[in-house]
């Protein structure tokens, strides 16, 4: 088997974070600006930044991502 492929598994499960990190990151988006606290507001500044790093790492497991039987 190909090492450079991720399992079937692996692939849904990247997916299934990959999908709850971009959740986090539109939510402390989002409420950044119903917040009016500034220590708040950086801690969620802090968290999308480090969700949009989240994201480019995973994007990176999806060259190896298997999404056909055959592969």
């Amino acid at each position: 088997m190909d090492k450079e492929s991720l399992a079937f598994h692996e692939t849904m499960e990247t997916h299934e974070i990959l999908n709850l990190k971009t959740v986090c990151l539109l939510k402390s988006k989002l409420m950044q600006g119903l917040c009016f606290d500034n220590d708040l507001k950086a801690l969620m500044e802090k968290d999308v930044q480090q969700s949009i790093a989240a994201i480019n790492e995973l994007k990176a497991f999806y060259k190896g991502a298997r999404t056909n039987y055959l592969q």
